[in-house]
């Protein structure tokens, strides 16, 4: 039997399934590699991170289910998806993922708009006469 390990990582509205077992170091994302799914390097990296500050890259195989949000928002639930997941893998590895911050749930959400404002802080102009 394959071992497998699964979490779910969260940020904003997005939602990650993970699922990651030993392999060649595959990542996919809603059945798409990652460099496909997120465009940006930058996004990419961050979600390999946690793989890197382990020294796990290329060790796991990595299947994500991500949905709602933006780009960014799932390609954070995604980091915080594997990060869980490596936990389980190995338990020795949760002080440095903690270390890194990759083990916070980061829950910035957008503040809702309010009534009798523009938005969620701005006023309406003012005028004095």
């Amino acid at each position: 039997m394959i071992e497998e390990y699964r979490a779910i990582g969260r940020r904003k509205t997005s939602v990650a399934h993970v699922r990651m077992m030993l392999g060649k170091g595959k990542i996919e994302v809603n059945e798409k590699p990652l460099k496909t799914y997120f465009t940006m390097e930058n996004l990419v990296r961050l979600v390999e991170r946690p793989l890197m500050d382990t020294n796990n890259i290329g060790k796991y195989d990595v299947i994500v289910n991500v949905r709602g949000g933006g780009v960014a928002g799932q390609a954070g639930a995604t980091r915080h998806g594997i990060a869980r997941a490596l936990i389980k893998a190995d338990l020795n590895l949760k002080s440095r993922l903690k270390e890194e911050g990759h083990l916070t749930r980061d829950d910035r959400k957008k503040e809702r708009k309010k009534y009798g404002r523009a938005g969620a802080r701005k006023r309406f102009q003012f005028s004095k006469r």
